[in-house]
């Protein structure tokens, strides 16, 4: 029998840098250095710059809704736990219900949705997202957390956000811009947290995949 520390591990979160592809308007990464060591100085320190919504992250009610939790503020029970990895590459504009029920049968609280052969390395509007209904489905299966491996649960043009109201209607928690690449169809074990950023509207996350 494996002991956690031998386990697999998938990394499924995209590196974050001055190039990360970022929603238009985001602020991109920047990083400059308030320290360096030299004589006198044993440390390098940076400060760096960015919008949380960068690289693998979580979105909090309150960039959906005015008034609601922000990310620090959440439960971090959702973010951690048995997952599983569906499959719907070549899905289209929309994550339909019919893309997601070959693997619906005792589905975990988590659910992580690759749409891609290949991860994005550049913005571009043109990703999959989950139709509305989708979320209400996957809720009325007991599900509480949804990833995605596009830039959002929503597509790119939407102004009406109807997927991400849908989770904050029923109360379900999201993972975007995640890296499934590599990953097969399957259960895992889920850690994605996000940091206790007190009134932040999102988070980055270090999104792992763990085997059961």
């Amino acid at each position: 029998m494996k002991t956690p520390s031998t386990k697999k591990l998938w990394d499924i979160s995209p590196p974050i840098d001055t190039a990360s592809p970022l929603f238009p308007g985001d602020t991109a990464y920047s990083q400059r250095w308030t320290a360096r060591i030299a004589p006198g100085c044993p440390v390098n320190i940076s400060a760096i710059t960015m919008s949380p919504h960068t690289g693998a992250h979580a979105d909090a009610p309150l960039h959906y809704g005015d008034g609601e939790l922000p990310i620090g503020k959440l439960d971090l029970t959702p973010y951690l736990g048995p997952c599983r990895v569906i499959h719907a590459i070549g899905c289209g504009a929309l994550v339909q219900i019919e893309h997601l029920q070959h693997a619906a049968k005792n589905l975990p609280p988590r659910v992580l949705v690759r749409t891609c052969q290949t991860s994005p390395t550049h913005w571009s509007p043109d990703f999959s997202a989950f139709a509305a209904n989708t979320i209400v489905w996957l809720a009325s299966h007991g599900v509480m957390l949804v990833g995605i491996d596009s830039q959002s649960v929503d597509p790119a043009d939407s102004k009406t956000l109807d997927s991400h109201h849908a989770l904050l209607r029923l109360n379900l928690r999201v993972l975007e811009n995640l890296v499934l690449d590599a990953v097969p169809e399957g259960d895992f074990e889920l850690i994605a947290l996000p940091l206790k950023l007190a009134t932040a509207d999102a988070s980055p996350v270090r999104a792992v995949l763990r085997e059961i």
